[in-house]
């Protein structure tokens, strides 16, 4: 591929706003989410006050990708905890939000817990949610850990799988710091190679129907100065015909128990091109989104969203009215099509429900009961 076709930015650096963070006004602590919704074109902040407010930010995609998603979830407990509200209901809604981002119910669950644990131990309200804002704080920095981990780990694989550098990986959707506490799953593997000198180029799938390639992991890369290309999905396709790509890294919602993964849709016609065209197919994912007690792909239940998102393009209706629309979220890619799975406790290939079991084992991921 010419020069010429590069989208490159020389001017970067991370993102300016955080993607959440707490904070606490003279009015009162609030969760502050940097609206998703709104990027490229503005970086604006969404201030969520009570639960209800982070799931509707949670539903429209104003904060998105399965790490986040539980560090966001377990802030809303401590949200509510925090103001008084009924926490079993705060955490009921927001485990709910999304079914397949397995880390949501995570974060949720992790922190409710927390502080059911310290109210039965006689905590009153205040220490009771000072309790549950900690274990909050705590998925926050883990996540951040996680994420550094990851980035390591994945470099130290596509060394191996791919000796003397200049890589071209393919990614799709959005997995930087957009989606994490650190610098991403998929996307931070990319950038850690960047930084290495050994990334030639970052091929960037739009997303359909979304656009949080386009919009966001173009973002992410401009900030970071990555020689990147964005494509449409559907020319993946001779992308790999014509030899251009050298590994495709995703991230993932849930990983089940058999090494299925659930990713954004259109992650499984690429696992299909890569194997076709014998290019690895990496997944880059915290053990908290391994699920073992999801026994296969067939089990994980995959949200399908508004048909809307497909019949419209920038509020431009592209569909006669009445028309039909498929929107599945995602797709699950089965472990035979997964070359290997990086977490931050380690990295398995091949990936088979043993050795799933066995890194979850050694991982330091806080058991929920």
């Amino acid at each position: 591929m010419a020069d010429q076709d590069a989208q490159t930015s020389l001017d970067a650096g991370p993102p300016m706003i955080p993607s959440l963070r707490w904070d606490e006004p003279p009015e009162g602590p609030v969760l502050v989410l940097l609206d998703q919704t709104r990027l490229p074109g503005e970086e604006v902040e969404l201030v969520c006050t009570d639960v209800p407010a982070l799931v509707q930010a949670i539903q429209t995609l104003a904060v998105r990708g399965a790490p986040l998603l539980g560090v966001g979830g377990g802030y809303g407990v401590a949200l509510a905890a925090v103001r008084g509200y009924d926490v079993d209901e705060a955490a009921a809604l927001l485990e709910g939000a999304r079914p397949t981002a397995v880390n949501l119910g995570y974060g949720v669950r992790r922190v409710a817990q927390v502080y059911r644990a310290a109210v039965r131990n006689g905590a009153d309200a205040e220490a009771g949610a000072a309790a549950a804002l900690a274990a909050a704080r705590d998925l926050h920095r883990e996540d951040a850990g996680a994420s550094a981990e990851m980035a390591l780990r994945g470099l130290e694989l596509l060394d191996e799988l791919l000796p003397g550098g200049g890589h071209r990986i393919l990614t799709h959707c959005n997995t930087g710091a957009l989606v994490s506490a650190g610098e991403g799953t998929a996307f931070a593997v990319a950038l850690a190679a960047h930084r290495a000198g050994r990334l030639r180029r970052l091929w960037v799938d739009e997303t359909r129907p979304l656009l949080q390639g386009a919009r966001l992991t173009a973002y992410e890369a401009a900030r970071n100065g990555m020689a990147y290309t964005l494509l449409t999905d559907n020319a993946a396709g001779s992308l790999f015909a014509a030899g251009e790509v050298d590994a495709v890294l995703i991230g993932a919602d849930r990983i089940a128990a058999d090494g299925s993964v659930a990713n954004k849709v259109g992650s499984y016609p690429l696992a299909v091109l890569a194997k076709y065209h014998h290019v690895p197919f990496v997944v880059v994912a915290p053990t908290t989104t391994i699920d073992l007690s999801t026994p296969d792909g067939a089990s994980i239940e995959v949200e399908q969203r508004a048909g809307g998102e497909v019949m419209e393009f920038g509020g431009v209706p592209v569909a006669p009215l009445g028309t039909q629309a498929y929107n599945p979220a995602f797709d699950v890619t089965p472990p035979e099509l997964v070359t290997a799975v990086v977490t931050e406790a380690g990295a398995v290939s091949p990936v088979t429900a043993d050795a799933l079991t066995a890194l979850c084992a050694r991982s330091r991921q806080v058991t929920i009961s």
